[in-house]
């Protein structure tokens, strides 16, 4: 928190400083907004935010500038905070339909311990690049940056750990599905 910064806008503010009060409250409601998004669900961070402010501007004149004001903000803060948890609690949940069953992911997580395995016979090289690029989304620019290859390098890592990728996964289904009848 900017404790001291905030406790002088809001000093400010209360002797009728209208700039003071509107960046005092577009630097707090920042802060809100970071301290909220750790703590709630997304859907009620931005309500939980204004919520503060309307209570800050409510009761802004006991604000007392001879004590500061990080601590006067984060007890109103946490006490919001805890409103909202309770009206979590409180809150009506209806039980999900079963037509809306889950399909089971069994299929999903073999796939990647399959491939986690198959890239771990690939060269350290040409598997990172594979995961940067491929898996994670990352530009081949930004791989090479993080890998500390030039980018040349990085795309032939991906195309040659590609084709070694496929006789490898070739290789383990002529296995799995036994020999030839």
């Amino acid at each position: 928190m900017a404790d001291d910064h905030w406790g002088a806008l809001m000093v400010a503010a209360q002797t009728g400083d209208a700039a003071a009060y509107r960046r005092l409250l577009i630097e707090v409601g920042s802060w809100l907004q970071s301290y909220y998004s750790r703590r709630l669900p997304s859907s009620m961070v931005e309500d939980a935010a204004q919520e503060v402010l309307l209570s800050v501007h409510a009761k802004r004149h006991t604000y007392d500038p001879a004590q500061p004001f990080g601590p006067w903000l984060a007890a109103i803060a946490r006490y919001k905070w805890i409103d909202r948890l309770r009206a979590l609690k409180d809150s009506v949940t209806e039980e999900l339909p079963e037509e809306l069953a889950v399909r089971d992911h069994g299929e999903a997580v073999q796939t990647a311990h399959v491939l986690e395995m198959l890239l771990g016979r690939l060269r350290p090289a040409q598997a990172s690049a594979i995961r940067l690029v491929k898996l994670e989304g990352l530009s081949i620019k930004e791989a090479a940056e993080q890998l500390g290859q030039t980018i040349s390098l990085v795309k032939v890592n991906i195309h040659r750990g590609l084709r070694e990728l496929s006789a490898l996964a070739q290789e383990e289904s002529h296995e799995a599905s036994g020999p030839d009848r």
